[in-house]
């Protein structure tokens, strides 16, 4: 392992390593409802509209978060010159993963040394979360990328105050400031939530907080107003002081009092998806959790369970839950795995440890049957596409959890990230987008010339916007007849339930449609079978 860390090798090896998880798929699979449409969708109408202050689905106000993620979008599509394409709005979020993982190698050195950072980033960099949000264009991927930046910072600091470390200049003040203000452009005040409860958990176990000094906390507190308060005066004036408020009580009040949009879950929730949710960086992450809380007194572990256990708390507390929250955690749940692994800790060898590399292994025999069953639900019936995904998914569960059992730990981990690259990337490059049944949307645009004019009654998912264009009409059927009868060459999406409102308005019109085809498969949103019929006006009154 030594022969990896020196030099430039391992940011090298961990951008490889990046590039083989997070870029395979990113074009292959269709716009996924919904929230990746909805914000590819805001992103596309602001280089249509040429207003990058208001946040719009269509004509409805999105005050959902912050403009930073939708900026980046934009200027992707428009520097790639691939407006109308869903994998250049995704490529800020692969960045992101990217930047995420060599951070928390560059900073992750100063709290563990270079080979326990070099397996942490690394085990990161193939976990399903992470590389499930560097596929999608959203906000996760890249606010990782800012709390690692101003957790790493923060930890050098914290380390220097306990002479492990040091002592760091004002460039790391700035970089731990400036990651702050981009991660509220970003989300708000998450990353400054877990940077504010790190710093009070270490203030309770330390009693002393004098290392916190060197931040330079008014500076930078000017630093963030800077960065932030230019688009909030703009959107407020833009929106008559509307965004702020909506996006208050319409989003963030909702999420801390109750389950928002049927997203709710019991306290524990995150911890029992943790398995997955990590594989294969699960497969040493509960040891090297146990170890820390065994070994706390040591300054880089009772930073990194600083790190991890208030903000965890809170959002297990919360009662809206989606799997992505934890996020911000996994860097430093990944460095006390690598820095297990890079100690051979006996922890690793207990009894509990391997009853859970046989539960790691559970979770590859799960992913392996589940590409092998979900093309019959999803797709045309059993494929052979899903065979190579499901063998690696297959080995990826049991040859690391086989080699963990036996003690050889080191290449465990090269055994997970080999299986965790195979399992990704032909999951993502060969079988998601076959799965034709999922890509309601897609088949319709395939129908349709582009620059149609679409309505869509009943069926009103985001993606259809986004690939058939901002004009898009979503209403009822009685609304799809009537758009069908005004603008030339136009094309109703009539999903089965609205077909008898579609035919009676048209009947009442006294004209006819022609069916130009019919799509069915799952609506994935919603959990229903949808029957779509595509329409367009005879010629014929």
């Amino acid at each position: 392992m030594q022969r990896l860390t020196g030099g430039f090798r391992p940011y090298c090896l961990l951008i490889l390593l990046g590039l083989f998880l997070f870029l395979p798929g990113i074009a292959a699979v269709p716009p996924i409802d919904r929230d990746e449409s909805r914000f590819a969708q805001a992103s596309h109408q602001m280089l249509e509209s040429g207003d990058y202050v208001r946040i719009q689905f269509q004509q409805e106000s999105r005050a959902k978060k912050p403009v930073g993620i939708y900026w980046m979008q934009a200027a992707s599509a428009r520097l790639l010159g691939a407006e109308q394409s869903i994998w250049a709005y995704r490529l800020p979020s692969a960045a992101g993963a990217l930047a995420a993982v060599l951070l928390t190698f560059y900073f992750g050195q100063f709290l563990t040394g270079r080979p326990a950072a070099l397996a942490g980033a690394a085990l990161l960099a193939g976990a399903f979360m992470l590389v499930s949000e560097a596929h999608q264009a959203k906000t996760d991927a890249v606010l990782l990328a800012a709390a690692v930046a101003a957790q790493g910072a923060l930890a050098r600091f914290y380390m220097a105050g306990k002479n492990a470390g040091p002592r760091p200049g004002l460039g790391t003040a700035l970089v731990f400031w400036v990651a702050q203000g981009i991660a509220i452009l970003i989300k708000g005040p998450i990353i400054p939530m877990v940077s504010l409860l790190t710093v009070i958990a270490l203030w309770i176990a330390d009693r002393r907080i004098g290392w916190l000094r060197g931040i330079r906390p008014l500076s930078g507190i000017i630093i963030v107003a800077a960065m932030v308060a230019p688009w909030v005066a703009a959107i407020s004036s833009a929106t008559g002081g509307q965004f702020v408020g909506q996006a208050v009580k319409g989003d963030l009040l909702p999420k801390l009092l109750g389950a928002q949009e049927s997203h709710g879950a019991p306290p524990g929730y995150y911890l029992l998806l943790m398995t997955a949710t990590l594989w294969p960086a699960s497969l040493f992450v509960v040891p090297g959790f146990v170890r820390a809380v065994k070994a706390r007194e040591g300054a880089a572990l009772r930073f990194c369970l600083a790190w991890i256990v208030p903000s965890w708390i809170v959002f297990e507390a919360v009662p809206t839950k989606l799997p992505h929250y934890v996020l911000p955690t996994y860097p430093a749940l990944a460095l006390l795995a690598g820095l297990a692994v890079a100690a051979g800790d006996p922890c690793l060898r207990t009894a509990w440890a391997k009853a859970f590399y046989a539960l790691f292994a559970l979770v590859g025999i799960a992913l392996a049957v589940l590409f092998v069953a979900a093309p019959v639900r999803l797709g045309d019936g059993l494929t052979w596409l899903s065979l190579p995904p499901a063998a690696a998914a297959l080995a990826a569960g049991v040859v690391p959890a086989a080699l963990a059992w036996r003690g050889r730990f080191f290449p465990a981990v090269e055994a997970a990230l080999a299986g965790a690259i195979l399992t990704y990337g032909l999951a993502l490059q060969t079988l998601m987008p076959h799965m034709d049944r999922m890509w309601l949307s897609q088949r319709v645009a395939a129908e349709l010339p582009s620059g149609t004019p679409v309505a869509a009654a009943g069926f009103h998912e985001p993606s259809l916007v986004f690939l058939m264009g901002t004009g898009t009409f979503l209403t009822d059927g009685e609304g799809a007849a009537r758009f069908l009868l005004s603008p030339p060459a136009a094309a109703a999406v009539v999903e089965a339930r609205q077909q008898p409102s579609f035919d009676a308005a048209l009947a009442a019109a006294g004209r006819k449609a022609r069916l130009i085809a019919r799509e069915e498969g799952l609506n994935y949103s919603s959990g229903r079978p949808a029957s779509l019929d595509l329409w367009e006006l005879d010629g014929k009154p």
